[in-house]
């Protein structure tokens, strides 16, 4: 089984696999997401927001509820692209975006 990601930022959509965080799955795929702790739930900047299909991932742990509260723009939608993970038996759509402040601060890593 697999779901399909539509990152609107990149307006590109990809295929996921259950268990697969969204930071895997935009390594896999070439999509430009920020994780200066590698992915180990110890700092925000893998901050995405889900703008659907959030009942495709797991729930918030409260490791990443704290690193949220650290994290810039937060809203009822906003995960750690690190720690959100596609359920086992999901199907369906999710759309992710990145805010606004994280791409800018990627592409200004990047330069």
């Amino acid at each position: 089984m697999s779901v399909e990601i539509h990152w609107s930022d990149d307006d590109k959509t990809v295929t996921g696999k259950p268990g697969q965080s969204m930071l895997e799955v935009a390594q896999e795929n070439d999509i430009e997401l920020d994780h200066a702790c590698g992915g180990a739930c110890a700092c925000a900047t893998c901050h995405v927001k889900i703008d659907e299909g959030t009942q495709l991932l797991g729930e918030v742990s409260d490791d990443e509820a704290d690193r949220l509260d650290d994290a810039r723009g937060v809203e009822l939608t906003s995960r750690l692209g690190c720690q959100a993970r596609i359920l086992e038996g999901a199907q369906g759509r999710i759309v992710v975006s990145i805010p606004a402040w994280n791409v800018n601060q990627v592409r200004e890593l990047d330069s």
